[in-house]
């Protein structure tokens, strides 16, 4: 990669101390680092020390804290060292704003969608990693980055390997896309036994490293169904022709299945620096220190059908798909509030599901989104409806 000043790319990574946007800096660093890229804005939440290290040492000229409680301990931090510092929800769309041509969007939750919307906004290519952007204000993201005149890059890794597999000028050929799942630590488990799971069973994810809240997503399954409403924004394709199966070994990331037959498939290790890589350099590609595939050593690759009845998510996300309007949204909102509920061990894990069907039943009939407040109101509603049935 070209080094010269003129030929650097200006980067802004959202969510920088979370395990994917950790996982990019150690891409951007291995590419060359401050060699090759000018790193424009840095954002984080709790681990204030972490994002003033990344800060310093990727030469940022923006950190940001989204806690505003933690304004001053990393304005301390950063002190003489001529990196600007903002917090809170402004100072996140701060960030957003500011000039850089690759925003990585990797801020867990609904507080992703403002600051991920004004980068497209401006028509900055966006590396999608947050799942709210698309489950819950999909045709508005959809429209705000074409109207933008970026391109939206898929991070998560079956998405990504969609994206490579997906050939342009086949579209009219394509049959499926099937998104394939790990089926989490309870792949296995009896309905029965799943009823005492704990945060600390399900946090541990058998083939990725991830954080907290997206393992639990995975041993839910919820990550699976969320990922379901995203394919059909980021694809343009039916619900129907959304298809998931579980894929034990997280080999093969997901596969495009073609009207003559042929089905296409994107197969590496679980990394994902992988995929951060791809969507760096689109549509070159990268030289990374990933491990690489050695076919003589892989025993097996099993793939077997979901079992809706003990991860009825994925059911909850066909719903969602079908009565269209906000109902991501719903299942998202509430979906988010039973998860925090579950690790502060108010709930059991399987109740995550059953709180956020009954948040969806009751607000069946709220109407499409013309507009971000209308995609706010109803999250702010199923998050409320959802705490009122938790109790």
């Amino acid at each position: 990669m070209a080094t010269g000043a003129a030929s650097k790319r200006r980067l802004t990574i959202l969510g920088s101390t979370g395990s994917i946007g950790r996982s990019t800096l150690d891409v951007v660093a291995r590419l060359g680092g401050r060699d090759a890229f000018e790193m424009v804005a840095l954002t984080g939440n709790g681990n204030v020390a972490l994002l003033a290290s990344q800060a310093v040492a990727f030469g940022a000229e923006l950190a940001v804290t989204a806690d505003e409680t933690q304004y001053s301990e990393l304005k301390q931090a950063l002190a003489g060292t001529g990196i600007a510092v903002a917090a809170g929800r402004s100072g996140l769309v701060e960030a957003a704003e500011r000039d850089a041509g690759w925003v990585m969007a990797a801020i867990v939750g609904n507080a992703g969608l403002a600051p991920t919307l004004a980068a497209a906004g401006r028509g900055a290519d966006i590396a999608l990693a947050n799942k709210e952007c698309l489950v819950s204000a999909g045709p508005l993201f959809v429209d705000a980055v074409r109207r933008g005149g970026g391109r939206l890059l898929p991070v998560d890794s079956e998405h990504n390997a969609i994206f490579q597999v997906l050939e342009g000028d086949q579209r009219h050929a394509l049959e499926r896309i099937i998104l394939t799942a790990s089926g989490g630590p309870f792949r296995t488990w009896p309905l029965a036994e799943m009823k005492g799971v704990t945060a600390d069973t399900a946090r541990a994810h058998p083939n990725w490293s991830m954080g907290l809240k997206i393992s639990i997503d995975s041993a839910s399954m919820f990550n699976k169904a969320l990922e379901m409403i995203e394919a059909r924004h980021l694809f343009s394709v039916a619900p129907e022709q959304i298809e998931v199966i579980v894929h034990p070994q997280s080999v093969v990331h997901s596969m495009v299945a073609y009207s003559d037959g042929s089905v296409l498939a994107q197969l590496g290790s679980p990394d994902m620096r992988t995929a951060i890589g791809y969507a760096l350099t689109y549509p070159q590609r990268c030289s990374l220190p990933v491990e690489r595939l050695d076919f003589t050593k892989l025993a097996r690759l099993d793939f077997e059908a979901p079992d809706e009845a003990r991860f009825p998510a994925l059911r909850l996300a066909r719903v969602a798909m079908q009565r269209g309007g906000v109902q991501g949204t719903v299942l998202n909102g509430a979906k988010e509030v039973a998860l925090e509920a579950f690790i502060a061990g108010r709930i059991g894990f399987l109740d995550m599901a059953e709180i956020t069907e009954a948040v969806m039943e009751r607000l069946a009939a709220v109407p499409a989104a013309s507009a971000m407040d209308d995609v706010f109101a109803a999250d702010d509603e199923a998050r409320r409806l959802a705490a009122r049935l938790i109790g």
